[in-house]
């Protein structure tokens, strides 16, 4: 009884503190604007979801609607109906892009925390030229290295192989850059005292550096998955073997053959939102790591 009284006195003298106290209407404002704001920015969201969900005479429907009115699972039927009539079955292109993405996040990851070490913590010669042109890469567009790409694939041997969706997208100039960043703000001493202890440099870089760079480590996981899982760039390019290509190809083939169709459409709008599933639940479980590396990274 003493304890919910307690609390009763405390919100009594909290509710005095509110009524004597002066509102603060830039606040106030501040968060109706930025509430109004975030209800905005979630609109497309919300329209991909429900478009995916519309019977075929929404879709049509004039003026559109932003919300279905009679929600249905047929577009997802029709989709997987018509993955059951190719020779390649839905699971197989499923499987090839799961694949390949978690093979390309686990390599970035790596790749990027690695040379990203090396730049902030060892001196050698040229590194200040090398990180010089990782950060000019950043200005290149993808399809401007299409070709390179093409040629270097196709000397490496490694075309029609599950390589080829993987080592093209490895290379993240952005991932090095934000690891670095984050890398630069450990202390060297803490560098030098482990070493002083006798610990080699492989120890040192799983052991100190990953563990305190795990917010960046998830931000470049996050890009590599969104650059890998949404790609079909390496499926029109470098892979001719059909049970080879990935998910986001088979789709696009589904949306550019069906997209002048009534079903089509509908088929259309559920491939989209399969495709984007994955992407946002994938930020939404490690959004706080990426607000902390643009925090630690002078990104602001």
């Amino acid at each position: 009884m003493s304890a919910d009284l307690a609390k009763k006195n405390r919100f009594a003298r909290f509710v005095k503190r509110l009524k004597r106290s002066k509102p603060d209407y830039f606040l106030i404002s501040a968060f109706i604007g930025l509430t109004l704001l975030a209800v905005f920015m979630l609109l497309p969201l919300v329209f991909i979801v429900n478009h995916a969900f519309k019977p075929i005479n929404e879709l049509f429907m004039y003026p559109p609607r932003f919300l279905a009115e009679h929600p249905t699972l047929f577009n997802f039927r029709q989709l997987f109906l018509n993955a059951q009539k190719m020779s390649i079955p839905f699971s197989r292109y499923f499987f090839n892009s799961v694949f390949t993405t978690g093979v390309t996040v686990a390599a970035a990851v790596l790749i990027s925390a690695m040379a990203a070490y090396a730049f902030s913590k060892h001196k050698f010669p040229g590194s200040s030229v090398f990180f010089g042109l990782i950060i000019i890469s950043l200005m290149f567009a993808p399809e401007a290295v299409v070709i390179p790409r093409f040629i270097l694939i196709s000397e490496l041997g490694i075309m029609n192989t599950y390589f080829s969706h993987i080592w093209p997208l490895v290379a993240m100039p952005v991932g090095v850059f934000l690891m670095r960043q984050f890398i630069d703000q450990i202390p060297n001493a803490l560098i030098e005292a482990a070493k002083i202890d006798g610990a080699k440099e492989w120890k040192i870089f799983y052991r100190i550096v990953l563990p305190v760079c795990m917010p960046a480590v998830a931000t470049v996981a996050i890009l590599a998955f969104q650059m890998s899982w949404s790609q079909t760039e390496t499926s029109n390019y470098y892979v001719q073997v059909e049970s080879l290509k990935t998910l986001p190809y088979y789709v696009a083939t589904l949306t550019g053959g069906l997209a002048n169709g009534v079903v089509g459409q509908g088929i259309a709008a559920a491939a989209s939102l399969m495709i984007f599933l994955p992407n946002l639940i994938i930020f939404l479980l490690f959004q706080r790591q990426v607000l902390m590396t643009m925090a630690h990274s002078g990104i602001k």
